[in-house]
């Protein structure tokens, strides 16, 4: 793939995980008392024009405290 293309997919998947990052961080501290638990998580991403689909899911604890 190209350099350009490389450059783009790049600075899009930084883009999500600052911006999910800090989603995440801001929605634990708005609901209070999260320590010790366990999350289960998902992210779906899709592509307009292409046939795409690709489901993540993981688990976040939350922070210790």
């Amino acid at each position: 793939m190209s350099d350009e293309f490389n450059m783009s997919m790049r600075k899009f998947l930084k883009q999500v995980g600052v911006t999910s990052q800090q989603a995440i961080e801001d929605a634990m501290r708005s609901s209070g008392a999260t320590a010790g638990q366990t999350f289960e998580a998902k992210v779906v991403l899709t592509v307009d024009g292409l046939d795409l689909e690709h489901v993540v899911t993981g688990k976040i604890e939350g922070p210790e405290a």
